[in-house]
Order: C-alpha cells, then sequence, then structure tokens
C-alpha cells in the first residue's frame, strides 16, 4: 500500500488549513482554507496550490470556517470539477460565507488598485471573484454525521461532531488497497476541536484505534478556566457594564459565523433577565445576519427566538454602516472580521480606536501578524487603509469565547482515540505551541515517539508499512508562518516614528532625527 499526506497548510501556523492525501485510488484533499495572519502568510492565498487542481479526485470539507474552506471557489477556477463533502449544516453555511468571502476579495483588491494606481504600481487580480464561489455551490455534497461514505474506489469517510461549529466535524477515512491483500489504512483528522461548553455545540466525539491522528493544536499551550454558562454571561455582563460607563461605544470585532450569534444569545439572556439595559446592539455583517439565518433553522425555539431579540439591530447596507459613526456613545457594535483584518470592522475601528472613552473587546483567536493581534501586544498606534489611528481607546480581551478546545480538553480528546497504533501529528499551531503541546502529551503518558510536528508542504508518506517523513523547500519557512513580517515592522516603524517626532518640543530635534534615519538608509 502507498498512501501519503502533503501539509499543505495549518502547519507552524493557525491558518490554511489543507491536507493533500494521495492513494492508489486517486488524490483528495482535507480542507482547502484560506490562509490569515501577516501579509507574507495571507501572500500564499494568490500563490499556485502545491499540487494542480485537476488531479484532485475529492473534496472533504471538516467545517465551514474560511480558514478551512476558502480557497475552495479557487480550486475551482482553477479546473477542479468533483465533489466537496460537508455536513449539511456547512453547506447551509458555506452557501453565503463563500460568496461573502469572494466579495470581500472583489472590494479590497478594488481599493488596494486604487492606491497602487497612485503609487504607480500594478493592478493585481482578487483570488476569486462573488460569482466563481457562486458556482462552487453547485459541487457541494451534503453527508450524515457516522454514516460512512465512499468517497473513491477503495476510500471510504465518516464524518463525526467536532463540536466547533454548527456542522464541524472530524474525519475519519479508510484507505483499502485490494490489490495489495485488501490492506488498510486508518486516519483521523480531527479539523477544529470545539470546547464542550460553547452556547451551541455538544462536545467533540471520535472514533478509536486508528493508524495516523492528526489533530489542531491552536490552544495547546495553556488551559481555560472551567466556566458554566451563567458564570460567561456574569464575566460579558461586567464588560458591557464597564464599557458602557466609560461614556462611549463597545466595538466588538467577532467572527460572523458562530461567534456573533453566541454573543447574541447570551446578550439576550442578560437583557431579559433585567442583567443588562437593553442596549442597542448594531450587528454590521451581512454574512453574519445571513448566518444567523442559518443558525435559526438548525437551533431549538429558545435560541432561536434569542436571535431576533428587538434590541439587535441587522445593518443592511454599507451607507447605513457609514452612519453609525455619528452613534458617539451607548451602542454596542458587533461586526466582522474577528482578526480585524478586513470588513466593515476596520471602520468602526477608525471611528472608535482614538477615543478613550470607547472600549475595544476581541473574543477569538488573533493569528500573528492580524491587527487583532497587534492590538493586543499593546500598540499605542496603528495602520488602518493607510491611515494612521491612535489607540486610546479600552482594550479588552474576553478568550471565554473561543471555539476551541484548550490544552486539557485537547489530551483528553487524543487519549479517547487511543490506540494511535503509527504517528500523531500536531497541525493548526503556531511553532511554540505545538512544542509546549508535544511535551504535555507526552507527559499524559503517549509516547513521544507517535508525535510529529510537521512542516508546511512537508510530506508523509506510507509504503509497505514503512513511514517517512519527505522534506521539499516549501513556500515559506517555519517560522516565517507564525511571526510577524516585514510588512509588520514597517508600519510599526512608521507609527514609531510619528510618535518620536511628535515627543520632541522643537523642529531641530526632529531635522536630527530624520537626517540621521535617512543617513542610515543612505548607507544600507
Amino acid at each position: 500500500m502507498t498512501v501519503s499526506v502533503t501539509f499543505c497548510g495549518a502547519a507552524g501556523g493557525v491558518t490554511g488549513s489543507c491536507y493533500l492525501v494521495r492513494s492508489h485510488a486517486g488524490n483528495f484533499l482535507v480542507d482547502c482554507g484560506m490562509f490569515q495572519g501577516s501579509k507574507t502568510v495571507k501572500e500564499l492565498n494568490y500563490g499556485p496550490f502545491p499540487f494542480a487542481a485537476r488531479d484532485i479526485s475529492a473534496v472533504l470539507l471538516t467545517h465551514a470556517h474560511i480558514d478551512h474552506s476558502g480557497l475552495v471557489p479557487k480550486l475551482v477556477k482553477a479546473g477542479y470539477a468533483g465533489n466537496i463533502f460537508a455536513t449539511e449544516p456547512t453547506c447551509d453555511l458555506l452557501t453565503y460565507m463563500l460568496p461573502d468571502s469572494g466579495y470581500i476579495q472583489e472590494t479590497e483588491v478594488e481599493r488596494l488598485n486604487r492606491r497602487n494606481a497612485r503609487r504607480g504600481r500594478a493592478a493585481v487580480e482578487p483570488i476569486y471573484t462573488k460569482e466563481d464561489a457562486e458556482t462552487t455551490l453547485e459541487q457541494l455534497r451534503p453527508v450524515d454525521y457516522h454514516e460512512w461514505i465512499e468517497i473513491l474506489p477503495g476510500v471510504r469517510a465518516r464524518y463525526w461532531d467536532a463540536g466547533h461549529l454548527l456542522g464541524s466535524a472530524s474525519i475519519e477515512i479508510e484507505v483499502t488497497d485490494e490489490n495489495n491483500g485488501g490492506q488498510t489504512a486508518r486516519l483521523l483528522f480531527s479539523g477544529d476541536l470545539g470546547t464542550g461548553e460553547s452556547v451551541f455545540n455538544d462536545a467533540p466525539e471520535g472514533p478509536v484505534d486508528v493508524d495516523y491522528l492528526f489533530v489542531e493544536s491552536t490552544y495547546g499551550d495553556r488551559n481555560r478556566e472551567d466556566m458554566s454558562t451563567e458564570e460567561r454571561r456574569e464575566m460579558l455582563a461586567v464588560e458591557v457594564r464597564e464599557a458602557m460607563s466609560a461614556g462611549g461605544n463597545l466595538v466588538i470585532p467577532s467572527f460572523a459565523v458562530a461567534r456573533t450569534q453566541e454573543l447574541m444569545v447570551d446578550l439576550a439572556a442578560l437583557f431579559n433577565r433585567g442583567k443588562l439595559p437593553k442596549y442597542d446592539v448594531f450587528v454590521d455583517s451581512p454574512l453574519a445576519q445571513r448566518a444567523t439565518s442559518v443558525f435559526s433553522r438548525h437551533l431549538d425555539a429558545d435560541d432561536a427566538r434569542a436571535l431576533e431579540h428587538p434590541n439587535f439591530h441587522m445593518v443592511p447596507d454599507v451607507t447605513a454602516s457609514m452612519q453609525l459613526a455619528r452613534v458617539k456613545s451607548g451602542a454596542i457594535i458587533i461586526s466582522a472580521s474577528g482578526m480585524c483584518d478586513a470588513g466593515r470592522i476596520r471602520y468602526h475601528l477608525k471611528n472608535n480606536l482614538w477615543r478613550p472613552e470607547c472600549t475595544v473587546m476581541l473574543v477569538g483567536f488573533q493569528a500573528v501578524g492580524s491587527l487583532g493581534r497587534i492590538l493586543l501586544s499593546g500598540a499605542k498606534t496603528v495602520r488602518i487603509h493607510g491611515d494612521e489611528i491612535k489607540v486610546r481607546a479600552r482594550l479588552r480581551n474576553l478568550d471565554v469565547y473561543s471555539g476551541h478546545a484548550d490544552q486539557q480538553s485537547l489530551i483528553g480528546w487524543v487519549q479517547k482515540r487511543l490506540p494511535v497504533h503509527k504517528a500523531i501529528f500536531l497541525t493548526h499551531g503556531e511553532n511554540e505551541v505545538r512544542a509546549t503541546f508535544r511535551t504535555a502529551l507526552i507527559a499524559a503518558g503517549i509516547d513521544e515517539k507517535l508525535i510529529s510536528l510537521p512542516t508546511l508542504d512537508e510530506t508523509f508518506e506510507i509504503q509497505h508499512g514503512k513511514d517517512h517523513l519527505v522534506t521539499i523547500k516549501p513556500r515559506l519557512k517555519g517560522e516565517e508562518m507564525s511571526r510577524e513580517d516585514w510588512h509588520n515592522l514597517y508600519a510599526r516603524t512608521l507609527t514609531q516614528l510619528s510618535e518620536k517626532l511628535d515627543s520632541f518640543d522643537n523642529s531641530e530635534k526632529r531635522e536630527q532625527l530624520l537626517e540621521k534615519l535617512l543617513q542610515t538608509i543612505t548607507r544600507t
């Protein structure tokens, strides 16, 4: 039997999840996600795939988040014409998420090209368009949990609830080679694993007794305090009360799918029980609005009603979004994206970050190089759409809404999958986090010889029972996947230079500093 797995994303980083599995029956992908974070990492989205799209025979998606599904339209545009397997809720969400992604790319590229024209730079093309994404939807094929489906001759898959997002799954795959005595390899891809404490999701599950386990490690270096629903809501209530007492707006960058709906359900409960005054909540994300309708169809009646609370105001269009700039206090603004890297949230940050009476509350994972991570690092000034913005607003981080399992939960999930006979691959985590998680797994009794930390574009080959890793020149080095890049350093240099110049009390000192800087640049 010959089977191989190439780590085409989320190896040394947390985005771009994509595994290329080659087998005797054909090649298939598990996930095909978009890279997020620093500009260097995001540039991978524009480059060619490390495989030929026409050589792929099937695609299996673990869930709808863009870092797991966002490059599927690019794959289809490049010539992929096969099935895209996902659970029914995932298919429902992708009906809105992929076209929204295409629209965002079109608008972001349009804005970039206006700037490039002024700078004398060449125009760029979007990775794909809204129309490309809509074409892709025709290839979606819904599957049920716990039922085996044939992907290719001799290849079957079974989906298990991963507890991370509505419709999220871990995918079990069996590859059987009848030409080699019916040898079978059993692989399990965790996808993103949930906490077991989400508003909408149960605890993650999965099969036991597999040969190869591929497990995410996003929060493999930390543990969160166990918290009940009421405790979480009380923590949210405290943050909202303090933000409103400060006299400004509360701006919440939030992932449009799941995170926004969880916040809405909790806010509705706090409003209805008198734990909070009934503040106006503006949900300013077209995708969040459409995703909310999908959640309503799949949730129980109480949660569905909560999403329709009268104090929730869906912002219908760009004009209405821009009008929110006139609201100076007393409003809760929930907008995407959750890492502050695109979409309408950047306008709300431009309008509120510089105001000390306002509050910005982060409620999800922030990838290295993202604006959200930069804010968390304590930046005093940031650049948004080329403008320099002072960070004077109160910055809060409410990690209890994370959709990812923490270290203990991840260890517990791995232990429940035992025995794992051949290898455990730690993916979807920054390098230092994966190293810490590896140490924790070994301390928990997992054989260290089983554990591998693959790098981007590395291939694991199974040949007649002789397993080995094949490393080729990766598109990015491991350290580049999980650190800030020169674009971040450039932006930070400009903002620090501006701050330093402002701190001087006369023009002579400013001229001296700039002369030194110019001399350094000239000599380099």
